[in-house]
C-alpha cells in the first residue's frame, strides 16, 4: 500500500494556488478594468469588503433575516453597501431614493413586491457573493475561449479608442455586472473623463420619480415610459434569479485603422468607393415589422449613440435605448465600451431578449415575457447579432457633402465588414491570380465567364471553396432609418448608404425596415431597377455622389429617390433600362 503524503499535497496545491494569483495579478486587462470594479484586489485575490460580504449574506437569506422588504429598505441597504466600499452617496443623482421606494413599494402589486423580496432579492444577494470567484474564473479561462491560446484575449477590460478586440463574458458574469448596477455599486468619479457612459441605475429610478412626481398632463406618457423601462429590467433579474441563463456574449470593438494595415481593410477613402466593382447585394423591403423581430440570422443594426446604449439608463427611449431594455445583457458593453470614433463599430453577439413591448419613444410600454427561442453557435453565443454604429448628429444640409457621406458610409461598412470574412476572399482572388472585377462578373452570372478568362471548372472550384470557408457567416444584414429620426438625418440618403456598405462588406442581402415612412414609398422599385441594370458598388456610389453635389449646391431639392427615377413619381423619365453611370 502507497503512503499519501497528505502535506506534500498541500504543499503543492498551494504553490499551485499562489502560481494563478500571481498570474493574475499581472494580467493587464485587469488591471485596466480594476478600478471601474467595485470589489478590491489584495495579495492577488479578488474580494469583497467584510461589512459587503455580511450586507450580502443578510440579503441572501431573505427578509425575515435581513428585514429588506420594501424599495425604502432596500435602499437603505445599498447606501450601507455603497458606505462600505468607500462611494459617496452625493455621486448619485437625486431622488433615486425615493424612485426606488415609488417603484417597488406603490407601482408594483402587493404580489408582485412580495415574491421581488422573498425570492429575487435573496437570488441576487447570493449572486453578488459569487463575483469575485466568477471574476477570478473568466480570467482564469479568457485565454482559452477560442482555443488560439494567448494570441487573442477575451478577458475583461477597458476596450479603448482606437483597439480592435473582444471581450466574452459568460452570462452569469453579465447578470452578477447587472446586479451591480441596480445596486449602484460601481465607482463612478471618472468616468466621463474616459468617455464612459453611466452605468449604475440610480438615474433610471430617479427620472422616474421625477416624472411620475409631475401632475402635468404633458408628462404622464413620460412616466409611463419610464416605468416600463425599469419593468423590463425587473423582469429580466425576475428571470436570471429562477433559472440562469447559460452561455456567453461578446462584445468586439471593431476599427477600419486610418493608416495602412497589411493585416486590416483601411479606412476607405472617395477612390476606393468609385472604383468598387463589387456587386450590390439583394435589397429587401420591408414596409411592417420591426428589426429585432427578423426571423433570420441577419446583422441587426443598433442606431447607437457615439456613447453606445445611449440614454437607455437615463431618459432616452428610441430605438437603442427600447433594444437595450428588452435585451439587458446589451448593457453590460456600456461597462467598458468608450465612445465609438468616426473609424470604429461595436458587434455584439450573444444577447437573449426577455420583454416583450408595444409602443415607441413615449408610448413604449413593456408587455410581458419573451420566449427568445434563437439557436446558439459553437462559443455558445445565442444567434442574436447586433452592431452599433452612430450616424452624424443633427447633419442639416451638410449630410450631402461628399466628406460626410465618406463618414457615414465608411462607419456602416465598418459595422458590416466581417474582416477575416474579407481577407478570405481577397486571398482566394490572388491565389488564382484572378482580378476583383473576374470575380464580381462569375458571381452576377453565377455560372458563367467572364470574357472566357475564367473556366466553368475553375469557377466550381472556387465556389466550393468559397462555400466551405463561408460556412456560417453568409449573413445579411438588418436594418431600417439609421440615424433619421432625432438625429435628423436623410432616410434616402441612409437607404443607399447602408445598402453600398453592405455590398461592398459581401453581405449576401439587406433588410430594410421602413417603419411605414412615406419618403421610402417606392424603395423598393428604385431598388429592383438598380438590380436590373446589375450595377456595382462603385456605379452606385457615383450617382449618390452626383446627386448629393447638386443637392448640396441647391441644385435640386428632390429626394435621391425621386431624382434617380422621376418616373415613379409621375415627372418623366430620367433614367430608362439602357442607362447607366
Amino acid at each position: 500500500m502507497v503512503a499519501v503524503d497528505l502535506k506534500s499535497i498541500r504543499s503543492l496545491l498551494v504553490k499551485r494556488r499562489n502560481k494563478k494569483k500571481r498570474k493574475m495579478e499581472k494580467r493587464e486587462d485587469l488591471r485596466s478594468i480594476l478600478p471601474y470594479l467595485p470589489v478590491v484586489m489584495r495579495s492577488s485575490t479578488l474580494f469583497w469588503p467584510s461589512q459587503v460580504v455580511e450586507a450580502l449574506k443578510e440579503l441572501a437569506r431573505g427578509p425575515l433575516h435581513s428585514h429588506v422588504d420594501s424599495g425604502h429598505i432596500l435602499f437603505t441597504a445599498i447606501e450601507d453597501i455603497r458606505n462600505s466600499l468607500s462611494l459617496s452617496s452625493n455621486s448619485l443623482a437625486p431622488s433615486t431614493s425615493l424612485g426606488y421606494s415609488l417603484f417597488f413599494d406603490e407601482l408594483m402589486t402587493r404580489e408582485e413586491s412580495r415574491k421581488w423580496f422573498e425570492e429575487v432579492v435573496p437570488a441576487l444577494g447570493s449572486l453578488l457573493l459569487r463575483l469575485p470567484s466568477l471574476l477570478e474564473a473568466h480570467y482564469e479561462n479568457a485565454d482559452k475561449v477560442l482555443n488560439v491560446g494567448a494570441m487573442i484575449g477575451t478577458g475583461l477590460r477597458m476596450l479603448d479608442s482606437q483597439e480592435a478586440g473582444i471581450v466574452i463574458l459568460s452570462r452569469e458574469l453579465i447578470a452578477a455586472l447587472l446586479g451591480c448596477s441596480l445596486f449602484c455599486l460601481f465607482p463612478d468619479h471618472d468616468r466621463y473623463m474616459k468617455q464612459l457612459q453611466i452605468i449604475n441605475f440610480d438615474q433610471l429610478f430617479a427620472y422616474g420619480i421625477y416624472s411620475f412626481s409631475l401632475s402635468l398632463s404633458l408628462y404622464e406618457d413620460y412616466s409611463q415610459k419610464q416605468e416600463s423601462k425599469i419593468r423590463c429590467i425587473i423582469h429580466y433579474f425576475q428571470r436570471i434569479s429562477s433559472d440562469m441563463p447559460k452561455g456567453v456574449v461578446s462584445f468586439e470593438r471593431k476599427v477600419l485603422p486610418f493608416e495602412g494595415d497589411a493585416d486590416l481593410i483601411s479606412y476607405p477613402n472617395s477612390n476606393f468607393w468609385s472604383t468598387s466593382a463589387i456587386p450590390l447585394c439583394k435589397f429587401e423591403v420591408h414596409t411592417s415589422g420591426l428589426i429585432e423581430d427578423q426571423s433570420g440570422e441577419a446583422v441587426e443594426v443598433d442606431f447607437a449613440n457615439k456613447y453606445v446604449g445611449g440614454g437607455a439608463l437615463g431618459r432616452g427611449c428610441v430605438q437603442e435605448e427600447i433594444r437595450f431594455m428588452v435585451s439587458p445583457e446589451l448593457i453590460a458593453g456600456m461597462l467598458f465600451l468608450t465612445a465609438m470614433e468616426e473609424n470604429e463599430a461595436i458587434d455584439i453577439v450573444g444577447v437573449e431578449r426577455f420583454s416583450n413591448y408595444t409602443g415607441y419613444a413615449s408610448s413604449f410600454r413593456f408587455s410581458g415575457d419573451y420566449v427568445d427561442e434563437r439557436d446558439v453557435d459553437n462559443l455558445g453565443r445565442r444567434k442574436t447579432r447586433i452592431v452599433a454604429i452612430d450616424a452624424l448628429c443633427s447633419p442639416g444640409m451638410r449630410q450631402y457633402r461628399e466628406k460626410f457621406v465618406l463618414r457615414e458610409l465608411n462607419k456602416a461598412f465598418c459595422g458590416f465588414l466581417y474582416q477575416f470574412k474579407y481577407q478570405k476572399y481577397q486571398k482566394i482572388l490572388q491565389e488564382n491570380g484572378w482580378s476583383s472585377e473576374q470575380f464580381d462578373a462569375s458571381t452576377l452570372t453565377y455560372m458563367e465567364t467572364s470574357e472566357g478568362e475564367i473556366s466553368n471548372h475553375e469557377f466550381e472550384k472556387f465556389q466550393n471553396n468559397y462555400q466551405q470557408m463561408e460556412q456560417g457567416n453568409n449573413i445579411g444584414v438588418a436594418t431600417g432609418n439609421w440615424g433619421c429620426g432625432a438625429f435628423g438625418g436623410d432616410p434616402e440618403l441612409k437607404a443607399i448608404i447602408q445598402w453600398l456598405a453592405a455590398s461592398q462588406a459581401l453581405r449576401p442581402f439587406i433588410a430594410y425596415y421602413t417603419f411605414g415612412l412615406e419618403a421610402l414609398q417606392n424603395l423598393d422599385e428604385v431598388a429592383s431597377w438598380i438590380l436590373s441594370q446589375r450595377w456595382t458598388v462603385g456605379d452606385l456610389w457615383n450617382m449618390l455622389i452626383e446627386y448629393s453635389t447638386k443637392r448640396s449646391k441647391g441644385e435640386t431639392t428632390v429626394g435621391f429617390l425621386r431624382w434617380l427615377l422621376p418616373s415613379l413619381y409621375g415627372h418623366g423619365t430620367r433614367l430608362n433600362s439602357s442607362n447607366s453611370p
